[in-house]
């Protein structure tokens, strides 16, 4: 009798806390964060997808790309920084920097709108759209460099480093030229480029085949620079240099492409979200600016791939 007392009793309190009237989320959490969990979750794997099939062909290649030579190049490389200076990777990490700094800004974004601050809410969010913007423009510049001055496509890569030692020739026909050990990073130049000692440097511009006496110059105008073998099982052959995996260049743009989609829709989100709370559409729902979490959870994901992206393509 006593048991079933304290059952009974158990009962009526969970009914007078209203534990058994549904409609309450066990996690604590609204129907929109879950459905932003879900997406991110999903983008994820396809991130992930991209990422594992370049890897897989980078390892499978027996050349590829370096990225400290790919990726020397900025616009203030004439003030004195990146590969003079031997600071390669110099405008990608201040790309990053940009993108990272706006995570932070979009945090303090998030935590203003817990505090119910329409002000500071709007601060935080223009200077996260603006390092947005900042980054954006910087992926425009580079793949402005990479194509136009690189002469980089979805189809031909330009970049390839050597397989064994060997020596260029000279434009008289000896192979007194420059030597170079196996690894040696390499640009294939397009007639009207610069073509220097340096392959990023300033150099004469020539615009005919017969120029380049010490080169083979393809059916598309890109020049190969001829080479004596010095080693390997092919010493004492000429060849002259090859381009890189034709995968490369397809990656890189389809991957960096499809996360700068990402990055550009979320700047286009925080400016909406921003106007909407600068206008206090938002302040009558005394939810601590839940759209601005949202959102937030959006951007913190576009930085973390970013990092990811980073590693891939510029670090190994």
């Amino acid at each position: 009798m006593a048991e079933e007392t304290v059952v009974q009793h158990s009962v009526e309190n969970d009914e007078e806390e209203g534990l058994w009237e549904g409609g309450k989320t066990p996690f604590k959490i609204s129907y929109g964060k879950l459905m932003m969990w879900y997406f991110l979750l999903s983008d994820a794997f396809t991130f992930s997808g991209f990422l594992i099939a370049y890897g897989a062909l980078r390892f499978s290649m027996p050349t590829w790309p370096v990225p400290d030579f790919v990726f020397q190049t900025a616009p203030f490389n004439n003030l004195g920084l990146g590969h003079e200076t031997g600071l390669p990777l110099i405008f990608v990490t201040f790309m990053s920097f940009l993108l990272i700094a706006s995570s932070i800004t979009m945090v303090r974004a998030v935590q203003e709108g817990h505090r119910e601050n329409k002000r500071g809410v709007v601060f935080w969010m223009l200077l996260t759209i603006i390092g947005g913007l900042g980054f954006l423009g910087c992926q425009a510049w580079e793949w402005t460099n990479l194509i136009k001055v690189e002469h980089m496509s979805l189809t031909i890569d330009p970049f390839s480093n050597h397989l064994d030692d060997g020596v260029y020739l000279t434009a008289d026909g000896s192979a007194t030229g420059e030597a170079f050990e196996a690894g040696t990073p390499y640009l294939i130049h397009k007639i009207g480029a610069s073509h220097g000692a340096d392959d990023h440097s300033e150099g004469p511009h020539y615009s005919e085949p017969g120029d380049y006496p010490d080169a083979y110059v393809d059916d598309k105008g890109y020049i190969h620079k001829k080479f004596l073998l010095t080693s390997g099982p092919n010493e004492g052959a000429l060849t002259y240099e090859e381009f890189g995996p034709k995968a490369f260049g397809a990656l890189f743009f389809f991957i960096t492409g499809f996360h700068g989609f990402h990055v550009f829709s979320g700047v286009i989100f925080l400016l909406i979200i921003m106007i909407n709370a600068a206008s206090g559409l938002y302040v009558a729902r005394k939810n601590g600016y839940e759209m601005v979490e949202k959102i937030g959870l959006y951007w913190h994901f576009v930085d973390l791939v970013w990092v990811f992206v980073f590693l891939v393509f510029y670090l190994l």
